[in-house]
């Protein structure tokens, strides 16, 4: 009964947007696909690693030792460490730039230590907290403010800031501000960051890490999301653990998920925390692709086989009584994939990676092309949809990051011990690219919001947990639409959301969360047409909402606004 009410509420809203679309003679977009734009051809270094900030520019960095990079130092600034593997007694290039997605430009940053495989959070200042790595980055912890304007800003490092060694960990964000920090090559614990005490090198350990490790590890980087009861939900290889890291102990053991394959490095696949409904008792976590068992060292030796990646996702109610992984299929194979979280709240795009193999140098042989939106809220059945394919392959080291805009932005690629541009099958790749999903398309422009208070160009607006957000915004259509004619012009479907942005790096993007917020109220504004006003409630605690920077959109009829930058604490 309840299946056939929502797919009747659906048609209904079908007509009546359709029939929105007729009075103000807009043809509704035809067809999902979505549009690929390539930004720059090179910025230098490969985006292993991405993160963006509040003043929306990119942080962008691979690893210190790659060899030269194509990105000069300015000043003629050389990085000479001798504890440098590649080039120890001097490096004039960078391995870290600083995009500006304005103006599609890049400089370089200097990071001193080894950033290979590390990880990250957002302090709830602002500020990139960016852990770990190898050799003389092991535990050293570096931070990257929001710079403006000032080309001299740039990565400030503390040696051995961390417990332990940390290379292909986790970093989770908490309600406190402070960073959960997980696991690790041979690490098999957890430590916070920043330390009350500074000469603090205690870890707590976690049986967990070594339970799901196997011979080929598949439990490096773990899918680390924040539950709404302020728990830790941490999968790892195939199974998945409810933390209480406040007295470390575990209060919840999950099934394995069904076939049983790994979905973790160097088996990668991909995560999402599934957006949370305002006021909801419930969270769902989806984990999608994969490599199966044995892949990884398959691709190892002199016969070489890349064993075909997994096409299934596993979803799981992890606040249900007795939880259970529901298995769903993708259109197509896919390992190393990225899993970003669409600001319209209705739309996951599952993008980059690879067919077959599994991540690391070398380990797999057929690019996946074609991006997959995932509707969560569809069907069984009906919610994978490919998209338009690009031309670039995406493999080990790439990633992607949701911008203000709604574009995809996606970088990297480097399956190779350095860079290397020829003579291989797939170079290494310095080009960024971004991917518009169809909402973006010029066809639904006249029914996009477009906030106007707060100005999306303006300073972030503050807020406090609980407090009201007042937005006005306008939808081009109503204003097109003759007064005296049918009321709100669709904006019963209007929705408010609220986006963390994300870490992402080796097929996770941590700290990503996507926030339906309560609309208490909306009207249209006086002597405006087509220009509205919405009221909406912060969420009540930093449980759900971490302290920090987020983007907020205003979503009419699953198309998003640009979206403005909210600072809650």
């Amino acid at each position: 009964m309840e299946l056939r009410l929502v797919r009747k509420n659906r048609a209904r809203h079908h007509f009546v947007l359709l029939l929105l679309l007729a009075c103000a003679g807009i043809a509704p977009a035809s067809g999902a696909g979505g549009r690929w734009e390539l930004l720059q051809r090179s910025v230098g270094v490969s985006a292993m690693h991405m993160q963006l900030l509040h003043n929306d520019r990119v942080i962008i960095f691979d690893r210190t030792d790659f060899g030269l990079s194509n990105l000069s130092l300015p000043g003629g600034r050389c990085r000479v460490n001798p504890r440098e593997r590649v080039l120890p007694a001097g490096d004039c290039t960078a391995h870290s730039a600083e995009y500006d997605v304005a103006a599609n430009a890049a400089r370089p940053l200097f990071v001193f230590t080894d950033t290979w495989c590390s990880s990250g959070t957002v302090a709830p200042d602002g500020t990139l907290v960016q852990t770990g790595g190898w050799n003389d980055g092991y535990r050293n912890a570096r931070t990257m403010p929001v710079c403006t304007g000032d080309e001299s800003c740039d990565w400030s490092e503390k040696q051995d800031a961390l417990a332990a060694n940390r290379w292909y960990a986790t970093n989770q964000i908490l309600p406190d501000g402070r960073a959960f920090i997980i696991g690790g090559r041979r690490q098999f614990s957890y430590e916070f960051y920043p330390k009350a005490d500074p000469f603090d090198t205690s870890v707590v350990q976690m049986p967990f890490l070594v339970q799901t490790r196997d011979p080929e590890e598949n439990n490096l980087y773990p899918f680390v999301h924040l539950s709404i009861d302020g728990n830790l939900f941490i999968f790892a290889n195939n199974r998945a653990i409810l933390l209480d890291y406040k007295r470390n102990k575990v209060v919840r053991t999950y099934p394995v998920l069904t076939d049983g394959d790994p979905r973790n490095y160097p088996s990668s696949g991909s995560s999402v925390l599934l957006p949370l409904k305002a006021n909801t008792t419930e969270a769902e976590v989806l984990v999608c692709g994969g490599a199966p068992s044995g892949s990884y060292n398959s691709t190892r030796g002199g016969v070489r086989t890349f064993v075909p990646a997994l096409t299934t996702c596993g979803r799981i109610k992890i606040t249900d009584a007795a939880p259970a992984w529901v298995i769903e299929t993708m259109p197509s194979p896919r390992v190393m994939g990225d899993m970003i979280l669409l600001p319209n709240g209705a739309e996951v795009a599952i993008i980059n990676g690879a067919a077959d193999g599994t991540a690391g140098w070398e380990s797999a042989s057929t690019p996946n092309y074609a991006p997959v939106i995932y509707r969560p809220d569809h069907s069984p059945g009906d919610r994978f949809e490919e998209q338009t394919t690009t031309s670039v392959a995406r493999l080990y080291h790439s990633s992607a990051v949701l911008l203000r805009d709604g574009r995809l932005l996606v970088g990297g690629s480097n399956p190779h011990i350095y860079y290397n541009f020829s003579d291989v099958q797939f170079p290494t790749e310095l080009s960024l690219q971004a991917f518009s999903p169809e909402y973006l398309d010029p066809s639904n422009d006249l029914l996009r919001p477009r906030i106007l208070v707060p100005s999306p160009t303006g300073a972030a607006s503050s807020v406090t947990y609980g407090a009201t957000l007042a937005l006005q915004f306008s939808v081009p259509a109503s204003a097109r639409r003759r007064r005296g004619g049918a009321g709100g012009g669709g904006l019963n479907e209007v929705s408010v959301t609220m986006v963390a942005p994300s870490f992402t790096t080796h097929s996770f993007a941590m700290n990503q969360r996507l926030l339906f917020l309560e609309v208490t109220k909306t009207a249209a504004a006086r002597g405006r047409l087509g220009t509205y006003n919405v009221s909406v409630r912060m969420p009540a605690s930093a449980v759900l909402a971490p302290p920090g920077y987020y983007m907020v959109f205003v979503v009419n009829w699953h198309i998003p606004s640009q979206g403005i930058w909210v600072h809650i604490q």
